[in-house]
Formats: C-alpha cells, structure tokens, sequence
C-alpha cells in the first residue's frame, strides 16, 4: 500500500485510532477520525481529509454479512468466498493481486458493529498478534482500515477449524488427539512464557493449517489479556461451554482458566462433545456451578496418561488443578517428541550411540538407545510428506526394530540371570518381614510380576504389578528403621525398578513399532483427507 503523509498529527483522533496507527510503522498515512465508541467522528476537533491509502484511493465500500452481498473491495486483494462469520467480523478468502498470489484471509469488522469493549478486545488482539510469531498461532500479515470497517490480513489456514473436523469425524483417536495437543501445548507454552492468556481457547478457534500437512493454529485472540501468573481478573470472557467454572463462579479467575479450557477441548476431542454439553442455558449453568467431579465415560478405552491428564486439567478448583509448569511436562503432551523438523535429526544421533554402544558390546545401553531413537523415528514419521522419504525412514525403522529385538533377548537373559542370583537374598527379606504383613504382601506382587516376566507373558500385565509393588514398598521403606531389613528392601526396590523400567522401554518399543508401521493407515494425515470428504 502507498505510503500518506510522511507525518500527521493526532489532533481530531480518538485514543483508539492513535493506537490503531501507532501499531503500523510511522511511514504508514492515519485513517480518517474515528470514535468507536459512539460510531461517530472524534469531537475533539475538526476531522483530517481521507486518508491517501490505497484502501481510501480504492474507495472501498464494505456491506457486511447477508447471503448475496459482494465482499468487501481491498486494494491488492481479491476477496473471494465467505469462510465465517461472529457478532461484528466477517472472514474471506482471498487471493494477493501480486506475482505470488498469495492467499489469505481477511477478518473485516465493521465498525458500526463495535462498542467500548469490543474496541479494546480488537485493538488488544493486534498488539499481541503484531508482537509474535509461532508456527501453531495463526499470523497476523499486515491491518488496515478505512470510514467503515478495520480488516486484519491473516495467514490463511486450509483445514478449517477443529469443531468443524471432529463434528465430522464424531470422535478422534487419542493418537491424532495427542498430536493436535501438542501442538496446542506448544503454542499455550510459548504464550505463557510472555505471560499472555488466551481467555477463549475453543475448537472453533483453532484452526487445522492444511489437509496434507495438518498442523494446529490458535486463532481469535480478542479475549487474550497480558497476565502475569499471579494476576487475578473479574471481566466474563470466553465462550461458556468451555469457561473454567470459577469465571461463573467465582467472577474471579487468573490464567489458568487456559488449563480448563484445554481440558475440555481434548474430552471433546475424545468422546465427541464437551462435558458440559447441555440442552438449555439453564441446565448449562447447572452443570458449571456443581460441584460434582467430572466423570470420563468408559469407552473409547484410553491410554492411562491421558485419562490422567484429562481429570487433572478438569479439576473444578484452579488450587487443585494441573500447573503450567506439569502440564507442559506431562508424559501425554510429551512436547520433547513431538513431530518437528528436528525429529528425524535427533533419532539419527541416538542410533549412531546405539550402534557405537551395540559395537563395543555394552547390549543393555545399545537396547536402550534404540529404544529412544524410536521416540524421535515416529514423530519424524507424522512430520514428513514426501513418500520416498517416508518409506526410507520406514525401512531403517524395521532394521533397528530387528536388532533390538535381538538385544532384547540377550538382556533379558542376562536379567533372569541376575533375578536368579538375587533369590537368596528375597528369601532372606521375606523371612525377616513375617512379622509385616504388609511388607510380605508387597513383595508377594513382586514375585507374582517376576513370574509373569520369567512366563514370558504380557509385559503391561508384569509391569503393573511391579508398579503396584513398589508403590507400596517404597511407603515402606521411608519408615523402616535402619538395620539389615531396610538394607536388603532397599536393594530388592532397587532391582524391582530396574524390572520395572526395562519392560516400560520394551512397552514403549512394541508401540513405537506398530505406530511407524500403521502411519498413513490410520495416521493424522489420513484421518484428516478421511474428515473434509465428510464435510
């Protein structure tokens, strides 16, 4: 757009449309006067000339909303279909009038539409999108305005948003859930670490960037606010089915409503609505004001992590609710693996220790090694889309798979072998625990997971009673006075846990495996071309 004047006054200008032109660069012309508030001109003093925009040059005329009415004209822009529309904001798809024919999409809000508020909640939205750049938050390219609308040029986003994919899909599986979590987990850490809160987190506000190459953008940051964590606030904000129940309740929240939010966007994800799905506004706010845990249905069965986190992040009262800090390193978001360009990078450097460790006969360290090098080859899978590549990946995948699988036997032997040798000293601990019954039922569940292990039975069924054991035998071990019986648990926990750690890795491996070898069966990429043929 042609540059105005190299300079112009604010004389005549509400607050508002000083800061609108303080956020552009100062070689940028000044709109016409504007008091939003009362959608009249500033009455300070007289109102400047039209402003030598290319917007003002175009003389753009916009007639909002309405079936049948043209788009908007922009200088530079084609606008094209009509992708959404809110209480005072219509979004376009349209094509840049340049060589590259860019395409984005144009938020216009129509200023007749916006009040004291909403004016802040735009301008708010601006600043915040103008300072940021994040691969899953949508960007905010270029503004303008003109006498009847502001128009925010944003990257435009191919997929949709998320409510429109899972109403298509009715429920998604918890592998494609995790994945778009991540990528929301990734953006939330990225804000939060710039103490900004979204306030309105939502499917319909988080789009899918493409279909081939989905990756989650958060979008519609009217409500965010600069918070600190410590920062309290008593303004309504969000959308109520997926409001944290202290903003009803309470009127008096703080940044961890985002936590809530999200919670309720992954049990939307999961289960095909939000919790607090209701047929009445009256029976909405029923339900937010309860005091009644929020129950996880049954089915479809999921992962353990992920039930965990979900009861975490739906707690009722925010004191009790996951922090920032865990949820960013719980093990379901697990943002270290998530598909990145970095992915198939840091998988290749742990096989090159693993083949180093594997040469130099050091079996158990090159078994593990492998094991977190599948962390990184399955996220490096998700993340490509050249098929040749993906195949490649895949066929060295298979061969690291097979050595493993060879140390595994080797380990493993050498592991019976030390469990043997330990024998005597169990019995010695379990003699002197006769008179602790609990001790001996602890280390019963012990034997029990050793036998299944020794069986060759499932691994999850082995490690579970393992986890079960010393659960309670580390209770027990913190009050155990000092002697021999302390000496001798101490050891037995020390080897359980070891028992324990190598079957989660082996558990890890199983379905590292099964997860590269079904990418593009049943994996993101499918799930969403599978999604817009139901649209």
């Amino acid at each position: 757009m042609a540059a105005g004047p190299a300079r112009v006054e604010g004389q005549g200008l509400s607050p508002e449309t000083q800061r609108l032109a303080a956020l552009h660069c100062p070689r940028r012309a000044l709109g016409a006067a504007w008091s939003p508030a009362g959608n009249q001109e500033a009455a300070a003093g007289p109102a400047l000339p039209a402003p030598r925009t290319a917007v003002a040059r175009a003389g753009a005329r916009t007639i909002m909303a309405g079936p049948g009415w043209a788009p908007p004209r922009l200088d530079g822009y084609i606008l094209t279909e009509r992708l959404g529309s809110g209480t005072y904001a219509t979004v376009y798809k349209a094509y840049g009038k340049r060589d590259t024919r860019e395409v984005v999409a144009i938020k216009c809000v129509s200023k007749k539409s916006l009040n004291k508020a909403s004016v802040e909640n735009l301008l708010t939205e601006i600043e915040i999108l103008k300072a940021i750049r994040h691969p899953h938050i949508v960007e905010l390219k270029d503004f303008q305005w003109d006498g009847e609308n502001i128009y925010l040029i944003m990257e435009f986003c191919a997929g949709g948003d998320l409510s429109r994919f899972i109403r298509s899909r009715r429920i998604l599986p918890e592998k494609v859930a995790r994945i778009f979590l991540q990528h929301l987990a990734s953006a939330l850490q990225f804000l939060h670490s710039r103490n900004i809160s979204h306030l309105d987190l939502k499917p319909q506000n988080i789009l899918l960037s493409s279909l081939e190459k989905p990756h989650l953008k958060l979008a519609d940051f009217g409500f965010a606010q600069h918070m600190s964590p410590w920062d309290e606030k008593h303004v309504l904000r969000g959308s109520p089915l997926y409001m944290a129940p202290e903003m009803v309740c309470r009127r008096q929240y703080d940044a961890r409503v985002d936590l809530w939010s999200v919670g309720v966007i992954l049990y939307e994800a999961l289960f095909g609505q939000p919790p607090f799905a209701s047929k009445s506004f009256t029976e909405l706010e029923e339900k937010i004001r309860s005091n009644r845990v929020i129950e996880l249905p049954t089915r479809p069965q999921l992962s353990q992590n992920c039930r965990d986190l979900l009861q975490r992040l739906l707690e009722r009262d925010p004191d009790r609710r996951i922090s920032f800090k865990d949820f960013f390193a719980h093990p379901f978001v697990d943002l270290e693996h998530m598909p990145s360009g970095r992915s198939l990078e840091q998988a290749t450097a742990l096989v090159v220790d693993a083949v180093k460790k594997d040469q130099e006969g050091d079996a158990a360290s090159a078994l593990s090694l492998y094991c977190k090098a599948l962390d990184y080859f399955v996220p490096a899978l998700h993340y490509e889309v050249d098929a040749r590549r993906k195949e490649a990946i895949k066929a060295k995948v298979a061969q690291y798979v097979s050595r493993a699988e060879e140390l595994k036997a080797l380990v493993g032997s050498s592991n019976r072998a030390l469990l043997q040798q330990g024998t005597c000293a169990r019995d010695l601990l379990k003699e002197m625990a006769r008179d602790k019954p609990r001790l001996v039922a602890a280390l019963d569940v012990a034997s029990a997971a050793m036998a299944k292990e020794e069986q060759g039975l499932e691994d999850g069924d082995a490690l579970e009673l393992y986890q079960q054991s010393l659960g309670e035998l580390l209770l027990l071990l913190a009050a155990e006075p000092a002697g021999r019986r302390r000496e001798l648990l101490h050891a037995e926990i020390q080897t359980l846990m070891g028992r324990a750690e190598y079957l989660k890795e082996q558990l890890k491996m199983k379905e590292n495996q099964w997860e590269a070898e079904s990418v593009d069966k049943d994996g993101l990429s499918e799930s969403v071309r599978s999604s817009c043929t139901l649209q």
